[in-house]
């Protein structure tokens, strides 16, 4: 199955992009002390970089066996990871949410490197991605590749609707006093005693009600800082992370259709 020949070059570009942007994330997690899916960064950075170099042959870096070796290291992590979450085991902010979906992207990337012949990236003489063949032997394996594509697209429709939820952000213990006190401010005097009520934490009689955050602290808290007074941390533009995400099931779906 062939392509249009300008096709692979758009897609060697996003691939590339989602390296660099999955490479900055990296960064400005460390320097904001903002969570973020630090493996998931990191494979969508080596995937990033050999899909561009699978897809046009000048953008083409490690051999075939490192970049399987590398899979197979990220393959392990993450099947590492499904059995942990199987388990119960408490997941850390810094760790994918769902390991199951990259466990199965690097599986694909070593069935591509394993299975695509090297003519994916050649050039034909018009200047285009040529027709891709197949072997008979390469053939056999044209239903575990549209397993996989059909997987990736199940994937990007499930990524997409998680769009439209709220961004996800970590335990908040002192959300509910905040929203008492914000309620009292914006409502004024007349409903100051309900709200110092709710903010109440301990039993009747134990004493005077808690007081809300200074004005300082809840400045911080709202806009999501990362100092100390902040009761909670949001996850790293988490909505970018969704489009990487769906970039890069996109991509592979196709690489893995041309196989068909």
């Amino acid at each position: 199955m062939g392509g249009p020949g300008w096709l692979p070059d758009i897609f060697a570009a996003l691939m590339l992009t989602v390296a660099v942007y999955c490479t900055s994330r990296l960064v400005v997690a460390r320097w904001w002390r903002r969570p973020t899916e630090l493996d998931t960064d990191g494979a969508h950075v080596v995937m990033g970089v050999a899909m561009a170099g699978m897809l046009v042959t000048g953008l083409r870096t490690l051999p075939t066996g490192l970049w399987e070796g590398v899979f197979a290291v990220g393959a392990g992590w993450f099947g590492w990871r499904m059995v942990q979450a199987r388990r119960g085991a408490p997941r850390g902010p810094w760790r994918c949410l769902h390991p199951v979906p990259h466990l199965v992207e690097c599986a694909a990337m070593l069935f591509m490197f394993a299975v695509l012949p090297a003519s994916l990236a050649v050039r034909s003489t018009t200047g285009g991605m040529g027709a891709m063949t197949v072997t008979p032997t390469e053939s056999r394996f044209s239903f575990l590749a549209l397993l996989l594509a059909l997987f990736m697209l199940g994937y990007v429709a499930w990524v997409g609707d998680r769009l439209t939820l709220r961004t996800p952000a970590l335990a908040q213990p002192g959300q509910r006093s905040l929203v008492a006190a914000t309620a009292a401010v914006t409502a004024g005097p007349a409903s100051a005693p309900a709200a110092s009520g709710l903010a109440a934490s301990g039993p009747a009689g134990s004493g005077p009600a808690t007081s809300g955050p200074k004005p300082g602290e809840q400045a911080n808290a709202t806009a999501g800082g990362c100092g100390r007074s902040n009761p909670a941390l949001r996850y790293l533009a988490p909505r970018c992370s969704a489009l990487c995400k769906i970039t890069m099931a996109v991509t592979m779906g196709y690489m893995l259709i041309l196989m068909l």
